[in-house]
């Protein structure tokens, strides 16, 4: 873990209320939007994917357990795609909550002992996902500088409202469990 403010239990999931209401949403929108952000991210580290060596052409299922969609990645220029349910020909899934899933690119959580708490499932080619974290990892990803980037000359005061929220999840980790 890179930050000392990492999380240290177990992350809010969406609510299912939450998740419910977005179930009926175009997924379309959100694939636009995610693939650009990638885009923006690969700009920033053309070299990200090259730490996949011989997985450069896996196919990943990434499913956040509380969101009624999945994401299928792929190493490639627009190699995001957004479904409903994930496809059986991928290399590997990955599973667990946004939170988690979010805080794992940030390496704000250990991947490892999410894995043996069951808070994270991998599925497939496990080399494959090795490969893929070491690529997330060395480029060492804020997703809040990339977001607030997005805004422009609102990103200043992006940013402080992003990294408030991010504070308040991760420190809503830290309170015991009942």
């Amino acid at each position: 873990m890179k930050d000392p403010s990492a999380a240290s239990g177990p992350l809010p999931a969406i609510p299912p209320i939450l998740a419910n209401a977005m179930r009926p949403l175009p997924l379309k929108p959100l694939q636009l939007a995610l693939a650009g952000f990638l885009q923006r991210i690969l700009r920033r580290n053309p070299a990200m994917f090259d730490r996949l060596g011989a997985h450069t052409h896996a196919r990943f299922g990434i499913k956040p357990t509380d969101l009624p969609f999945a994401f299928v990645v792929e190493a490639r220029p627009g190699g995001l795609t957004v479904v409903r349910d994930l496809p059986r020909d991928l290399d590997a899934r990955i599973s667990a909550t946004l939170a988690n899933l979010l805080a794992l690119l940030e390496g704000r959580v250990d991947g490892d002992a999410l894995m043996f708490s069951r808070g994270l499932v991998i599925e497939g080619d496990v080399e494959a996902v090795l490969a893929l974290r070491n690529a997330i990892d060395d480029a060492q990803l804020d997703l809040v500088t990339e977001l607030s980037a997005l805004f422009g000359p609102l990103g200043a005061p992006a940013r402080r409202a992003l990294e408030m929220a991010r504070g308040g999840l991760l420190r809503g980790s830290r309170r015991p469990v009942r």
